[in-house]
């Protein structure tokens, strides 16, 4: 007997498989970390200048750390020994 619901469609269902644990996903967005850092809205970046900056500063500072940490992790997989050539 398949499960109805209130208007008679068939309602799919999704196998559920022994020993898989559900992942949730949620998204990160950078800005929201450097404005609740600093204590500043998004109103403050628009209506300030100087905010602004600062606000541009502390985003570049996360892509440039990003970036290493990235260059950091490949060139480990590439010599994994830490050999100069």
């Amino acid at each position: 007997m398949k499960p109805f619901d209130p208007l008679g469609f068939v309602r799919p269902q999704v196998p559920h498989l022994p020993g898989v644990s559900v992942e949730h996903v949620l998204p990160y967005h950078p800005l929201h970390r450097i404005l609740s850092f600093t204590g500043r809205s998004i109103d403050d970046v628009v209506n300030s200048r100087l905010i602004k900056n600062e606000v541009i500063g502390y985003y570049k500072l996360y892509c440039n750390i990003g970036r290493m940490t990235e260059i950091g992790e490949l060139e480990r997989q590439w010599n994994p020994l830490g050999r100069r050539t």
